[in-house]
């Protein structure tokens, strides 16, 4: 029996001031003059960003520079066979993504079955689009084993992905983003596959904005943003109080998904225009700041609130700010002081204080 599918979510303010944004990004962005030379690099790079950071939220260890040879050479690093294919496979589902988008096609359930096809094989074509799981499963916490959550029950897939992708295509392209952002989020509740189905859900938000030409060029690199913080990324996506997909996340409000997933894709679009020179704001001053948020990421832009009414901070105070353990709290310290975000002004181990690098102190002047 036909359902329907009604995301329960509220357009706050927060998410208002990104949308609004990326839409002016936009705008600006094609408006720039971009050699095809420089233009042909930048996708490159994005690509081999894009497939490094998806495939490490799911556990490979591949750095950026292995991604490059494994992807421009036939060099198999035997040793890790697996996570060489599953990068091979992902490039070539964001080919498929690509050419779908140049041909102007419009988005259907196939395409994400075909998708997922990609990353279940180890060859480009042909590939017959998979079908949903035919059993149940239960998602379990890698180290304690426990059970973090159940998704919907095999014979109800078919009909969510319906409603779902019936849904999705009754939005008008200007919601693009909004869409892609509660598609992803419905996708890896319903967790149609055995396999595969976190990158599948972001390959499908990428579908989504190449598909509405919110892809800038094939220059957003998403999953960067949910790398950056792996915890924060998985924490935004299992909301509600229950880990069953029937007593509650089926309904849950998305909204803080939505304020998540806006503001990374904002952020992404920010890191393009200023990749090709753009500028936010016709003031010199401002721009300095913004760009120098930019290279922040969100603990760094949090711990920026202890300097506003502290000049000099420690490691205990980080550690209340994040609820951290001492360990952890003084290992983002260091990487921090390594990084150049943070200068040590009394070495001693334990009263051990930090200042706000030179580079960022004049977000304060």
């Amino acid at each position: 029996m036909p359902i329907k599918y009604t995301p329960n979510y509220t357009i706050t303010p927060k998410i208002a001031e990104s949308l609004m944004r990326i839409e002016a990004i936009k705008t600006q962005f094609h408006s720039l003059s971009i050699t095809p030379t420089l233009l042909k690099s930048s996708q490159e790079s994005a690509r081999f960003n894009t497939i490094h950071y998806s495939t490490a939220l799911d556990g490979h260890h591949m750095t950026l520079a292995e991604v490059n040879v494994a992807l421009n050479t036939e060099n198999d690093f035997i040793d890790r066979a697996k996570e060489v294919s599953e990068v091979r496979a992902y490039n070539a589902a964001i080919s498929q993504i690509e050419t779908w988008a140049s041909e102007g096609r419009s988005i259907s359930e196939s395409m994400i079955q075909t998708l997922n096809a990609c990353l279940m094989s180890n060859s480009v074509s042909p590939i017959q689009p998979t079908s949903y799981r035919s059993g149940e499963i239960a998602i379990r916490n890698t180290t304690t084993q426990t059970v973090v959550y159940v998704p919907p029950e095999a014979k109800d897939i078919p009909n969510l992905i319906h409603a779902l992708f019936s849904w999705i295509k009754s939005y008008p392209t200007i919601l693009s983003p909004l869409v892609a952002g509660i598609a992803h989020y419905q996708f890896t509740a319903i967790h149609p596959y055995r396999n595969g189905n976190g990158r599948t859900a972001r390959l499908l938000t990428a579908l989504i904005l190449y598909l509405s030409g919110y892809d800038l060029n094939g220059l957003v690199v998403l999953e960067e943003h949910y790398a950056k913080d792996v915890k924060a990324y998985y924490r935004a996506l299992h909301l509600g109080d229950s880990h069953n997909y029937y007593l509650g996340r089926a309904v849950v409000n998305m909204t803080p998904w939505l304020e998540y997933f806006i503001e990374g894709m904002m952020q992404s679009f920010e890191n393009v225009l200023l990749q090709f020179g753009g500028v936010s704001d016709s003031k010199t001053s401002k721009n300095k700041t913004q760009k120098q948020l930019r290279t922040l990421d969100l603990k760094q832009r949090k711990v920026l609130k202890l300097f506003e009414k502290h000049e000099l901070i420690t490691s205990s105070q980080i550690g209340k700010l994040f609820q951290f353990k001492p360990r952890t709290s003084s290992g983002h310290c260091k990487r921090w002081v390594e990084k150049g975000f943070l200068e040590v002004v009394d070495i001693s181990k334990k009263g051990r204080k930090y200042k706000l690098a030179e580079q960022y102190q004049e977000l304060f002047s």
